[in-house]
């Protein structure tokens, strides 16, 4: 059974870490000095979508300024994709957000996700990509 947890204490958070290590570090070969950065920890949300209580999706946010987040770290288990994962993560993301009292929503995405993005509501800021990591990556932007 699927389901999604709000990652408020750290054994909750550490599922999110399991899914970052098992859908970046060992997939993409990023290491964890890469992958775990100074966002990591206290102040950053975590979003863990577990099946019967094993991790298989995550994502994280943070505050930028008073009125906007940076939503991060979207990982979905290989075997898990293509199941609307990703988007049941963005959909609770959101919510949780809202609920927090923020209206804008930042996202480096990788050039090739743009699209499940854009279909979540976000937009494109400028043209810039950036390379983060072994990745290119373009800010997109959702006000809600």
């Amino acid at each position: 059974m699927i389901g999604i947890l709000r990652a408020e204490k750290e054994w909750q958070r550490a599922g999110a870490y399991s899914v970052r290590i098992q859908g970046m570090n060992r997939q993409h070969h990023i290491s964890l000095r890469e992958e775990f950065d100074d966002h990591d920890g206290d102040g950053t949300r975590y979003i863990v979508i577990l099946d019967d209580e094993y991790p298989v999706a995550t994502a994280r946010f943070y505050e930028l300024n008073p009125k906007c987040v940076m939503l991060g770290r979207v990982v979905v288990l290989p075997e898990y994709r293509n199941q609307g994962l990703g988007n049941r993560l963005l959909k609770e993301a959101e919510e949780w957000i809202r609920e927090l009292g923020y209206t804008q929503i930042d996202v480096d995405s990788r050039t090739v996700a743009t699209g499940f993005y854009e279909k979540n509501g976000f937009q494109l800021v400028g043209d810039k990509v950036e390379k983060s990591g072994c990745f290119e990556c373009i800010r997109m932007r959702k006000n809600i």
